[in-house]
This record gives structure tokens, C-alpha cells and sequence, in this order.
């Protein structure tokens, strides 16, 4: 069976040569890709092959509308709204995701969002380059607020036990009722918006939830509020946001995901607004979340090879 690599993973070349070289033992070729995003260069490195891995890179409908011999798509991350479900759909295409594999490094970065930003740590660091001073910085701290917590699955949970850590009160909005010790109540989209200090996102990106935070669900949050993306970024109306914090209606945000992903255009809203942290999408990414999504997706591809789908999606 001929399987595809369409990207780097983010692990060492040995790590793909030793999963290559068991493929082998076992009747399979792996073929390594460099990443394209045009769907022409799709079509040709998938080919004839019955399954392909890819992690982030948008994979064109065409390329898998073209694929004869495609029955298998192994995702290196957690969201899939990358791929073509549609058109895997209609053509019995098995895709499977690697859940689970940054959780705690999102979770981590989340935290230390709320942190920089109760701290003022980006401002404090640049007025220390300048030799200035911390006076008038706000500061606050962490323990004592009440975080309010969109998308309580396995990340919003994790976010909720280090909040809990830290003294915080957590209060969560999910699509189906929520049973967790670090969660102290389960609450309605608006009431959250309403009483959190800090408004963190953990929801996947559906047509549910594409614009659910937008300029009317702003408007509900606390002056002194703050809001992080570590989600999708098409969760949150870019434009509403950054008008928000023009205006001061809302103390701050950070963002690690946009409407696209980065490198970002050089016009994007949410990089000319005061009062934001923004990161190129490095949520999942640290050397230990790297080597576990391999592992994960990985053994996805050996459990199908043996006739049982895990992680699966479709």
C-alpha cells in the first residue's frame, strides 16, 4: 500500500525513517512530501495512494475529488475544518485526527496569556528596553478571578484545573451539559460573557461557531474583561475585536489564531489595536506535543492498516 506524507510533522527524520522502515517490513511505502499548498502539487504527490498524513496545511477538495486509491486521512491535529469532509464523505474517505496531543501545552499557553496580560508584561518589557519604569502599568493578579471557559472539552477542562491552581472561580458554556470537579458551574453563552474576568476560548470551528464572539457578544463583557483565542480563529469577528479595543471596552486580548493562518497580512486588524498579545499559532506547538502527535497519528495509520479506525472523525 503506497501512504503519503504531505508535510513535516515537526519530529526528527529518524522518527519518519523508523516508522518508514516498519511500513516496509509490513508491505507498505511511505513517501515523504514537501509542503504545498496548491492543490496541482496535491493531486500529484497523493497520486495513487490509499492514504495520506498531513497535520495543519488546507487540503484542496480537488486534490481529493482526483485521488482513485484515497481511503485514508490521518491528521496530525486536533481540528480537521482544513480538510474536505464533504467530499470525503461522498467518497467513503476514513479520516481520523490526533486528539488530545497538544492539551496541555495549550492549556499552558492559555494561562500564561492570562498572566502576561493581568501583568502587563508586554508593555513592562518593552518600556525595560527603553529604560522606563513600571509606573502606571495595570497589574493583577491571577488568583481571585473568575474565568469563564467557551468549549469545555478535554482542553477547556485542562484550562479549568489550572485555573482552579491558581484560586480562580470557572465557569463554562459547552454544547452538551458538563459534569467536572474543576468547573464550578455550567452557565449560558451570555451569562459567562457577563461575570467572567477572562473569557477563554476552547470550541472547534463549525458553522455554529464561526462569529460567535462578534460586537453584540463584546459588548456583554466587563470593561476590565479579557479575551483569548487559542481556538480557530474565525470563532471571533476580527473586525468587532479589534474595534473593541480601540474603544476600551474591553482591557485586552490575546490571540494565537486568526482568520487565516499565519504569516498574516500585513492589514489584519488585530495587529494595529492596543492592548493585545498575538502569536503565530504556536498554541500546540512545543518538542513534547510534537513528538506525542506523531505517536498518535502514527498509531492511528497502524490501527487502520489492521482493519480498526481510531480517533476517528469520519
Amino acid at each position: 500500500m503506497d501512504i503519503v506524507l504531505l508535510e513535516s510533522l515537526g519530529v526528527s527524520d529518524a522518527v519518519i525513517e523508523g516508522h518508514a522502515q516498519k511500513l516496509a517490513a509490513m508491505g507498505h511505502s511511505l513517501a515523504v512530501c514537501e509542503r504545498s499548498a496548491d492543490p496541482t502539487v496535491q493531486t500529484r504527490q497523493i497520486g495513487h495512494a490509499e492514504a495520506v498524513i498531513l497535520a495543519n496545511m488546507p487540503l484542496a477538495a480537488e486534490a481529493v475529488a482526483a485521488a482513485p486509491n484515497l481511503r485514508f486521512i490521518d491528521v496530525a491535529f486536533t481540528g480537521v475544518d482544513h480538510i474536505p469532509l464533504d467530499v470525503c464523505r461522498e467518497r467513503s474517505i476514513a479520516v481520523s485526527n490526533a486528539s488530545g496531543y497538544a492539551t496541555q501545552a495549550v492549556a499552558e499557553l492559555t494561562i500564561g496569556f492570562m498572566i502576561d496580560l493581568l501583568r502587563s508584561v508586554d508593555a513592562a518589557q518593552v518600556r525595560c528596553r527603553e529604560g522606563a519604569t513600571k509606573a502606571g502599568l495595570p497589574a493583577n493578579l491571577l488568583a481571585g478571578k473568575t474565568v469563564g471557559i467557551v468549549g469545555a472539552g478535554v482542553i477547556g477542562k485542562r484550562v479549568a484545573q489550572l485555573a482552579k491552581a491558581f484560586g480562580c472561580r470557572t465557569l463554562a458554556h459547552n454544547r452538551r451539559p458538563v459534569s467536572d470537579p474543576a468547573i464550578d458551574e455550567s452557565v449560558s453563552l451570555d451569562e459567562l460573557l457577563r461575570r467572567s474576568d477572562i473569557v477563554t476560548l476552547h470550541c472547534p470551528l463549525t458553522a455554529d461557531t464561526k462569529g460567535l464572539i462578534g460586537a453584540e457578544q463584546l459588548a456583554l463583557m466587563k470593561p476590565t474583561a479579557l479575551l483569548i483565542n487559542t481556538a480557530r480563529g474565525p470563532v471571533v469577528d476580527a473586525d468587532a475585536l479589534a474595534e473593541a479595543l480601540r474603544e476600551g471596552r474591553i482591557a485586552g486580548a490575546a490571540c494565537d489564531v486568526f482568520d487565516q493562518e499565519p504569516p498574516l497580512p500585513a492589514d489584519c486588524p488585530l495587529l494595529h489595536c492596543p492592548n493585545i498579545l498575538v502569536t503565530p499559532h504556536i498554541g500546540f506547538y512545543t518538542a513534547e506535543s510534537m513528538e506525542e502527535r506523531a505517536e498518535i497519528v502514527f498509531d492511528n495509520l497502524y490501527a487502520w492498516l489492521g482493519g480498526h479506525q481510531q480517533n476517528a472523525v469520519l
